[in-house]
């Protein structure tokens, strides 16, 4: 058996590809869960790492669940109602609560289709640039279920409650071109040119301080369900730090002497 997830790394930058294109990527298998969560761990030990690319091998990024295990009852959708609910908080459930504290920004590379837990993956990710070839569909009503990894979550806060109830009541795919429209997605490319795109992205992410970075990011997160004065407080504390560290100071010099700063995380 190979690897769930192939992880390769190109200087500050990881790349994380879902390994099944036999089966389309599906993200509700244990090696899947797992390799994913392990992926966001050591992204978050390693203070080298500046952004992390999410892509999919094959022709699709991912099918979301096992459908043939849904209807065989196997797996997480087997047993009785408590235990298929356990089965999804110890299983992938566990996915969007990594990605949402992997502390690192993610990029999603969306180079095929995206369907139901599939397209949940892609909004995980802090942002997404699709190929030509991309599909999305928040398709869990086709199937007779409701969002059961986070969908209900993330999909409204990418695209707003109208479009995000349109695409769950109706469980329609839309294309790459209506979800760069929508807002879905920031870019859309040939499929060639995805992973370039995704890696000039993550380069200009990964220029800038690696601890400030992984700050800004906490406060993004924060913001979404903190008032404003707890954010200014939270801001206020991550900004002390930040004034003392030395890439603070290589950036306020490299402005003043016009020249590129050299950040080193310290």
């Amino acid at each position: 058996m190979t690897d769930a997830v192939l992880t390769t790394r190109e200087g500050d930058i990881v790349t994380w590809t879902l390994n099944r294109p036999e089966a389309r990527n599906p993200i509700s298998e244990p090696d899947m869960i797992e390799a994913l969560e392990t992926a966001v761990v050591e992204a978050n030990r390693d203070p080298s790492v500046r952004a992390a690319i999410v892509t999919g091998s094959g022709s699709a990024f991912s099918s979301g669940g096992n459908v043939k295990h849904m209807r065989d009852r196997a797996g997480m959708f087997g047993g009785s109602p408590a235990e298929i609910r356990q089965g999804y908080r110890h299983g992938i459930q566990r996915i969007p609560l990594a990605l949402y504290h992997c502390e690192v920004p993610t990029i999603a590379a969306v180079n095929g289709p995206a369907i139901g837990a599939g397209c949940d993956l892609s909004l995980m990710c802090d942002m997404r640039i699709a190929s030509t070839a991309a599909v999305f569909a928040e398709s869990f009503v086709k199937v007779g279920l409701v969002p059961g990894d986070g969908g209900a979550w993330f999909l409204p806060q990418a695209i707003g409650m109208a479009r995000a109830s349109e695409m769950a009541f109706t469980g329609d795919a839309i294309d790459a071109a209506k979800a760069l429209e929508w807002g879905l997605v920031s870019q859309v490319t040939e499929p060639d040119h995805l992973l370039p795109a995704a890696r000039a992205l993550a380069d200009r992410v990964a220029v800038n301080p690696p601890q400030v970075l992984r700050m800004t990011k906490k406060l993004l997160r924060e913001g979404r369900h903190h008032s404003l004065e707890s954010l200014l407080e939270l801001s206020a504390a991550m900004q002390s730090l930040a004034h003392h560290t030395a890439d603070h100071h290589e950036a306020v010099e490299a402005m003043l002497d016009r020249r590129a700063p050299n950040f080193t995380g310290q």
